[in-house]
Formats: structure tokens, sequence, C-alpha cells
């Protein structure tokens, strides 16, 4: 009798823990999708998104995803030979993270003395220190998916490049 309440209550215990954890992958994929539905910026509420997720589906050079008082978080799509080409941050120390692609990033102390140069692809990081002059060249034959964090921000909230060129011509005024 003893095992027959043993065997039952253990029985109970595991559905339940089985409806437990239905429950909570339900919960987990409606969460997704519905912060992966639009491309925008979605600072400075609380947000939770797949960065993965987001990170592929950019098709744009540029996309803020999340802007806040300190940090922002930019999504990029770096066309197959294309770069986001030699920048300085004086202020603002950077994180990249790369999802999908290969690359090769460069960083040095002047424009012209990039004495790092490192071989990059799918979840490499890529820790920027401020001041530092740098550049990410898309060595391979696909779109090169990022995500870059700038703290502090870097770009207008809702920020939207479309082409490295629209980029460009919005640094430069």
């Amino acid at each position: 009798m003893k095992k027959t309440v043993a065997i039952g209550m253990l029985a109970a215990f595991l559905g339940c823990t089985e409806a437990e954890e239905s429950k909570t992958a339900a919960e987990t994929t409606a969460k997704k999708s519905h912060t992966t539905a639009e491309l925008k910026d979605y600072g400075p509420e609380p947000f939770t998104v797949d960065i993965d997720e987001v990170t592929k589906a950019n098709h744009h050079f540029r996309t803020t995803l999340w802007t806040g008082s300190n940090l922002q978080v930019t999504l990029m799509s770096i066309p197959v030979g294309g770069e986001i080409g030699l920048e300085q941050h004086n202020e603002l120390d950077q994180f990249l993270r790369i999802e999908a692609g290969e690359g090769k990033v460069y960083m040095g102390d002047t424009a012209e003395n990039l004495d790092f140069v490192q071989e990059v692809g799918d979840d490499f990081s890529i820790m920027v220190p401020a001041g530092k002059w740098h550049n990410l060249k898309n060595t391979g034959n696909e779109p090169l998916k990022l995500y870059s964090i700038y703290a502090p921000i870097e770009h207008p909230k809702g920020t939207v490049h479309e082409t490295k060129a629209e980029s460009d011509a919005a640094e430069h005024h």
C-alpha cells in the first residue's frame, strides 16, 4: 500500500511538473513572438527580445532597437564586401556581437595604424574601448548580421539607415 501511495504521489508530481514546463514553454514562445513583431526603437521602456532572432531579421544597414539614457542597442546588416567604415568614438565604449556571417575587425590608436586585426564570425564578440579607431569588414559570402551596444548612446532615438551611404550622409551633417 505504501508503494501505491508513493507511486501515485510521484505520478501526480511528474504530471504537474510536465504541465508547468509546457506552460512555461508556451509563455516563452508567446513572449518571443510579441517582442519580435516589429523592428523599431522600443526605448526607454522595459523590453525583452530574442536578440539573435531580431538581429538576423534586420535587413537595414543600421536600426536602433532600444535607446535609453545611457545605453543604446543597434542592429546592423553589412552587405557582402561592405564595411561599417573607419570610425572613432571618443566618449563611449562599444560592444559588438556577430550573429551570422564572417568578417575582419581592425582597431588601433590612429586611423593610419590599425595594428589589431582579427578574423571574426558567428558568436564572436568585439569590445571597442573609447578612443580606438575601428572598422569591421564583411569578408564572407552572406550579409554580416550583428548588434552593437553603445554606452552612452551614439545615434538619435529611432534611427534607421537603409544603407551605409545613408548612414554616412547622416553622420556628416
